[in-house]
């Protein structure tokens, strides 16, 4: 494998010092990084190199299993990382860190880039001008290629997703950008595919002949956490739901790949979300969090107006839930409902597929099969079947026999960020947002945020902090 140098812009940051560095050393722990490579963070706030190495080590290890055996890797990996300082947008401060990177680097010329953007997304586009500008990308070598990775998300609409594509295309190649969806990388989200097509149990009844529903639920027990500015612009539909359950519910519904490859997973998908009637305010469900008591620390939390940072008069929805209709021979009228809401009595992401009743004139109390599918927080995978009731009764009830990952599968599962930067080095885009990808699946979303952000009589219910729904 090439040098690779690892830009990381925006590194002073949670996502930089708690999710990619320690991605990267676990990687390099793995000995899955080149032999020769270095890590730069760029940031508006002027570090020296030895006190960014110590703001990495705080959280470096959060990766490891072993502390003993990782600890004898620190000094190792902190001495390949320096930082650099300057305005996201100033061309000068790139050259600058052109230079020290050129300072420590062996044969700059022949070392490959990765840029990862780890910014508010109102800065992804000057950032990405001053970088063409400077001269650190080389666009279309593939030897010593650059590559940029962006956090989603990716625009705020599909206009403006159109205008940052284009603008990023000036300097990367979209087969040189890869947008990132960490959900995408988790376990049981990989497992989607497998589950359906590696056992014939499943495919045959995965159609709407089968399948009653399915509802795809995330849930977070957290506040806004110092985060207001971010989400009080974007929203619960714009933070979770248009990226990360739109993702999962793309790869539950696909037709059948024809190939185990990155691009015909990925038509598969752009395939079945252009499929989606786009949504109108007639198909959600919007509400706000008021104050309540968190469900763990029974503290009383203030409601969501009340949180600093936050507009007395937002509108901005915590909980939203949308009912998507999909438009093909296989799930022709089955209502696939995606819930996300902050503020909940609990912190999960799960995939609930309910099968029709069977019907049968035998048992007429039967209750709905049910596979359920566990994202986070400790993945499995549950089905759920009428079994008769122990004993001299020929009642029915439910049993779900439960594959828990932590119980049967003991080998440490990779973070998500571990997967998804491999992936870039490796140049394998199968989990990554292609251009067509990103376009189709704003414009189920789109038509809705724009009529109800157009209408200040949208309905918004309320509900107060920890509560385990929302009445609709």
């Amino acid at each position: 494998m090439n040098a690779v140098t690892f830009v990381i812009i925006g590194a002073s940051g949670d996502l930089a010092t708690h999710k990619i560095v320690p991605a990267l050393f676990a990687l390099f722990i793995r000995r899955l990084l080149p032999e020769d490579f270095r890590v730069f963070g760029f940031c508006r706030t002027k570090m020296t190199d030895e006190v960014f190495r110590e703001r990495l080590a705080m959280s470096l290890t959060s990766r490891c299993k072993n502390e003993t055996n990782c600890s004898l890797y620190v000094g190792e990996f902190l001495a390949r990382c320096h930082a650099s300082s300057g305005a996201y947008d100033d061309v000068d401060a790139y050259l600058d860190l052109y230079a020290r990177m050129a300072a420590v680097e062996t044969a700059p010329e022949k070392r490959c880039r990765m840029f990862y953007m780890a910014i508010p997304p109102t800065v992804f586009s000057p950032v990405t001008r001053a970088l063409g500008e400077s001269g650190l990308v080389r666009c279309g070598d593939a030897e010593h290629w650059s590559r940029v990775v962006v956090e989603k998300p990716f625009g705020r609409d599909r206009e403006t997703s159109d205008q940052l594509v284009a603008e990023m295309a000036h300097v990367f190649l979209e087969s040189e950008t890869f947008r990132i969806d960490h959900y995408l990388a988790k376990e049981l989200v990989q497992n989607l595919l497998v589950l359906r097509l590696a056992n014939p149990l499943f495919e045959p009844v995965w159609n709407a002949g089968a399948v009653e529903r399915v509802d795809i639920v995330w849930k977070e027990s957290k506040s806004l956490q110092g985060r207001a500015g971010y989400f009080d612009t974007f929203g619960i539909v714009r933070d979770v739901m248009q990226n990360h359950l739109l993702q999962i519910l793309a790869l539950i519904a696909i037709e059948p790949p024809g190939a185990p490859t990155a691009t015909a997973i990925r038509d598969a998908k752009v395939r079945l979300l252009k499929a989606i009637r786009p949504l109108t305010p007639a198909d959600v469900v919007f509400a706000q969090y008021d104050e309540g008591v968190h469900p763990v620390t029974q503290e009383m939390i203030p409601g969501y107006r009340d949180e600093p940072g936050v507009a007395k008069d937002s509108r901005t929805p915590t909980y939203a839930s949308v009912r998507l209709a999909i438009n093909t021979p296989r799930w022709q009228g089955v209502p696939f409902t995606v819930t996300a809401g902050k503020g909940m009595d609990e912190s999960l992401t799960e995939v609930r597929i309910v099968f029709r009743k069977s019907g049968t004139p035998l048992f007429p109390d039967a209750a709905h099969n049910q596979l359920i599918l566990r994202v986070q927080p400790d993945e499995a995978i549950t089905h759920v079947l009428n079994v008769k009731t122990p004993g001299l009764s020929n009642a029915l009830h439910q049993l779900p026999l439960n594959l828990l990952y932590k119980e049967h599968l003991t080998e440490s599962l990779p973070d998500a960020y571990e997967r998804l930067l491999l992936d870039v080095l490796n140049g394998d885009r199968a989990l990554f947002i292609r251009a067509d990808e990103l376009a189709a699946a704003w414009d189920i979303f789109t038509p809705l945020l724009h009529a109800c952000e157009a209408n200040p009589e949208t309905p918004l219910a309320r509900y107060p902090f920890g509560a385990a729904n929302v009445a609709e």
